[in-house]
């Protein structure tokens, strides 16, 4: 029976408790042991994704932001006490200053979940307190901090709007309404200070906007990876399946065919009979073994294959195989025949091998013609039969001519597939070899 997971305080402070964490502490299922419980995070990275802070991923999370409010509210608090001993011409911070910080910092509570209303009420509060009197100082950190977070999650108008009419507010109270509120016999603040009040305002800007280009940088650098790791699950996928049709459709025709001679001769010719049962072992062997050989690369990725992949050296086998199955083969080589880079090598027997097969099945003809062109860059195939067909669609449209084109475009080549004029069948390859590619 599976075990109830515990609560265990979610890294970084600023969130729940994680109900995911297993009490034993083992991964979850269908993870890696080597990632951690929270969903493509290293166990080294805590609470960032990626190497990324959790406003950068456009994460609120579920909890709410309380330590890093905790932690401006106090700042705000010592802060402005501290900046009122410097500012004896301003108003003492009493009571209802403090709680008019508190108010001020309160909301950033809620600033991932609500940014707009946070953003606007906060320049309010700030507002507030300025128009009372009380020194300046930290009180413009809470300000900051939400018109931050306003432009990080898409709100960029919300914001500069907070920003101008809190701006707007203090050019109102230091250079007109002064004379109405407190302190007392308070005189005009010079024109001087507003250039350091814009430099505040451009920097708050400023900062948001790139948090707000590198959050989308990321986001689009996250759904680029999403999309090429679903791109080499798909070709890895296509790879595997063309590998076990390729190889299970050759040898179960050969298989097929020779049990057909071997019932139809079981009484009259023993021998011949016993011939086709040693020839449905061999074809059933070397399938085994090739299918093994694909699940052990499933089983263990990244391992290097036990046995070599499949050469156009091994041709005769092809060639045997089918004589096996009642199908005469000639086989011409044209060029100077050398040995191509491995992924040319695989394309061009498993084309050959799926061209035998689909003679073997679909063609009435007892003969086949396999030519090899070797040019200076390029592997010219070409597999004919006499024909006719006997069923099944003579364009070739099957899942097999459909592994041919796939195979043939994974090198940037072409296949080219159907009847001839005399009622034939042929299938002509065209295969770039390219000298980069290592073995």
């Amino acid at each position: 029976m599976d075990e109830e997971p515990t609560s265990t305080p979610a890294p970084g402070g600023d969130g729940p408790p994680d109900r995911r964490a297993p009490r034993s502490g083992r991964p979850w299922r269908g993870e890696s042991r080597s990632r951690g419980p929270w969903r493509g995070e290293s166990r080294s990275g805590g609470p960032w994704h990626g190497g990324r802070p959790r406003w950068a991923r456009g994460d609120s999370g579920g909890g709410l932001p309380w330590r890093s409010t905790l932690l401006v509210t106090v700042l705000v608090l010592v802060g402005s006490g501290f900046a009122g001993r410097g500012q004896p011409d301003r108003v003492a911070l009493d009571v209802l200053g403090r709680v008019l910080l508190v108010l001020a910092a309160a909301p950033l509570l809620l600033r991932h979940r609500h940014p707009v209303p946070v953003v606007l009420g906060v320049s309010a509060v700030t507002l507030a307190y300025l128009a009372a009197g009380y020194p300046y100082g930290p009180v413009f950190v809470p300000v900051a901090v939400a018109c931050f977070a306003a432009v990080v999650h898409g709100h960029r108008r919300a914001a500069w709007w907070a920003l101008g009419l809190l701006w707007a507010g203090h050019l109102l109270l230091a250079h007109w309404l002064y004379r109405h509120l407190p302190p007392p016999a308070d005189v005009a603040a010079p024109w001087g200070q507003e250039l350091p009040v814009a430099a505040f305002v451009v920097a708050i800007l400023a900062a948001s906007e790139l948090a707000r280009v590198r959050r989308e940088q990321w986001a689009r650098e996250r759904a680029e990876r999403a999309a090429a790791e679903r791109r080499r699950a798909d070709e890895e996928r296509l790879r595997i399946a063309r590998e076990l049709h390729d190889v299970l459709a050759h040898s179960l025709s050969v298989i097929n065919v020779q049990a057909g001679v071997g019932l139809a001769l079981l009484d009259s010719d023993p021998d011949q009979a016993r011939t086709a049962l040693t020839t449905i072992k061999s074809a059933s062997k070397e399938a085994l073994g090739e299918v093994r050989q694909v699940l052990d690369t499933l089983r263990t990725p990244g391992d290097a294959p036990r046995a070599p992949a499949p050469v156009l050296d091994r041709l005769p086998e092809l060639v045997d195989q089918a004589a096996a199955a009642g199908l005469t083969v000639r086989t011409e080589i044209r060029g100077r025949r050398r040995r191509l880079p491995p992924g040319t090598e695989l394309a061009a027997f498993r084309i050959v091998q799926e061209a035998l097969t689909n003679v073997v099945r679909h063609s009435g003809s007892r003969t086949a013609t396999v030519v090899l062109d070797y040019g200076s860059d390029v592997l010219d195939l070409r597999i004919d039969d006499e024909g006719p067909a006997t069923g099944g669609d003579a364009g070739g449209s099957g899942n097999g001519l459909a592994g041919m084109r796939e195979r043939a475009a994974a090198l940037g080549g072409t296949i080219e597939a159907g009847t001839r004029p005399d009622g034939g069948f042929r299938v002509r390859a065209h295969l770039p070899v390219r000298s980069e590619e290592s073995p």
